[in-house]
């Protein structure tokens, strides 16, 4: 299974959080990750997203369709995210638009086993994969791009 790992791109400051928008340069941090993304993405790809606007705004950049889950709103546990994405038995690959530090938990979780936080830059991804080897879950770290890189 494949989970992808998309933070927003840069939003507003303010209040109410869940209401703050992309900023202009937020804007183009999605749609350059958003065209980095396209062509590689599985064609059966489930794009999991956050109700906060910032995180809409994000995935409105692929310009394909996307589920909104109140479980990835800001503030959710790494545990919530898996959960989401069905990992690591899900039968699709899953990208997932949402926050920090949640976000940097779940890569943490992935990559090591335990907890911890990483940080996922403003429009980042982080790319996994997880594979069966002799009976016990292997991940594999396939990609780690961010916006400005692209």
């Amino acid at each position: 299974m494949e989970l992808i790992l998309w933070r927003h791109a840069e939003a507003e400051d303010g209040m109410p959080d869940l209401g703050r928008e992309l900023t202009d340069k937020g804007r183009k941090q999605a749609a350059r990750m958003a065209d980095w993304l396209n062509p590689r993405l599985p064609p059966d790809i489930r794009i999991l997203v956050s109700p906060a606007t910032r995180t809409l705004q994000t995935a409105q950049a692929l310009g394909r369709d996307y589920e909104q889950l109140p479980a990835l709103a800001p503030g959710a546990s790494a545990r919530a995210v898996l959960a989401a994405a069905s990992w690591p038995g899900g039968a699709r690959p899953v990208l997932v638009v949402g926050h920090q530090p949640t976000l940097g938990q779940v890569a943490m979780q992935l990559l090591s086993g335990q907890a911890g936080d990483l940080t996922l830059k403003k429009g980042g991804i982080w790319w996994f994969q997880g594979r069966e080897r002799a009976g016990q879950l292997q991940v594999v770290l396939r990609a780690v791009a961010g916006p400005d890189w692209l």
